[in-house]
């Protein structure tokens, strides 16, 4: 079954809202002009029951099939929240927003549910339950955690949850996916270390925190070459190195290394954390300093369930004609926590020969519309067959 004519017709409605979700772009929670066009249209639409305000700001939709004999519901998400990027693309749909873009294809994610949900309510060719899931603040707020938290699976009662994100690069409206770890633990730190200041001519009279740094952001990537399991994927960067002064003369009292740790398996996460901190405080304290160490967990592990990836890939070969193996992405993503509560699947749909996601030249691709569409209702489609 290729791309459904009817999604097919509705492409430049659904662009139209992808258009108007792009100029308007907001950041994290703060999506309450989103959340309330989503709203509207849903209620245009119209499907069964619309909640919001779940995880903050939030929005879950229902649509119920024509029967309900197997009691099935199975979720579907889009992520709504945009990126602090000042947009270069100078499209006639460019952010009208200062600073803000939908830099990762969320417009795109969140106008393709739409499609979903308006064919879905119209032909309802399904036995069971869809639960359509609009969610704020993928990027870096835990938006998907907070719905969990506000008891998403429990008060609709999904048996099974699926996502889909663009992807620069792979062939325009080809599927790809893999079972099990897909994408990565995004843990993030912060090392403050803390010396001697003084002046540059009397080194002799300082703790240096400049020397101290450069030896840890050289040490701090033993923990990937010298510690890890080289089949293994794991990466640890540092991204930022601040001194408490910009001076030539002055050695600085205080230096901050901010930075990202990425890992596909538990075991790698909790070496490459425990390995950190003992590299940072055994350089300061070898050179005369001190380190504060700031590194909470971020997201986890995204793990895609095998029996609903597979389920997922069945559908993609349906649209497309074939589904790729996705490699492992050291991106991080949300949806992860919904996976760790629901078996479920995420699924790369191709965005083409374009910049890429977080990039301010960034746009989705339009013409992946149908086909995304397709697979989000071939998803309630065939897990919850009619008849």
């Amino acid at each position: 079954m290729p791309v459904k004519n009817r999604l097919a017709d509705l492409h430049d409605e659904i662009a139209g809202w992808r258009h108007h979700l792009h100029r308007h772009p907001e950041l994290l929670y703060e999506v309450h002009g989103t959340a309330a066009f989503v709203t509207e249209r849903l209620r245009e639409i119209g499907v069964d029951e619309i909640t919001t305000g779940v995880g903050r700001t939030g929005v879950v939709a229902v649509v119920r099939g024509r029967s309900d004999r197997s009691g099935r519901v199975i979720g579907l998400r889009a992520d709504m929240d945009a990126l602090p990027i000042h947009e270069a693309t100078g499209l006639a749909h460019a952010s009208t927003n200062a600073g803000v873009m939908h830099a990762c294809g969320h417009d795109g994610h969140t106008a393709m549910l739409l499609g979903a949900a308006k064919y879905l309510a119209e032909t309802r060719n399904f036995d069971g339950t869809a639960v359509l899931i609009f969610q704020p603040a993928e990027e870096g707020g835990a938006g998907g955690k907070a719905m969990c938290d506000d008891g998403l699976m429990e008060r609709w009662g999904i048996d099974e949850v699926y996502g889909l994100h663009n992807a620069p690069g792979l062939p325009a409206g080809s599927f790809h996916i893999r079972p099990g770890p897909m994408m990565a633990a995004t843990d993030e730190f912060e090392i403050v270390l803390e010396g001697r200041g003084g002046h540059a001519a009397r080194p002799h009279q300082t703790v240096d925190t400049a020397v101290m740094a450069c030896h840890l952001g050289v040490a701090l990537q033993t923990v990937t070459s010298r510690n890890a399991d080289p089949v293994e994927q794991l990466v640890l960067s540092v991204t930022s190195i601040e001194s408490s002064t910009t001076a030539f003369n002055v050695i600085p009292q205080r230096v901050t290394l901010r930075g990202t740790v990425r890992s596909m398996v538990e075991p790698q996460r909790a070496m490459a954390r425990r390995r950190l901190r003992e590299i940072t405080e055994g350089i300061a304290a070898s050179l005369g300093g001190t380190a504060a160490i700031d590194f909470p967990e971020g997201y986890p592990v995204l793990i895609n369930a095998p029996e609903p990836t597979a389920h997922a890939a069945a559908v993609a070969r349906d649209v497309a004609g074939d589904c790729a193996l996705s490699p492992m992405v050291m991106g991080g993503e949300d949806f992860s926590y919904m996976l760790q509560e629901r078996p479920g699947a995420y699924m790369r749909i191709g965005n083409g020969d374009t910049a890429a996601l977080h990039n301010p030249a960034y746009d989705f691709d339009d013409e992946i519309i149908p086909a995304g569409c397709s697979w989000l209702v071939g998803m309630i489609e065939a897990r919850m067959p009619a008849g």
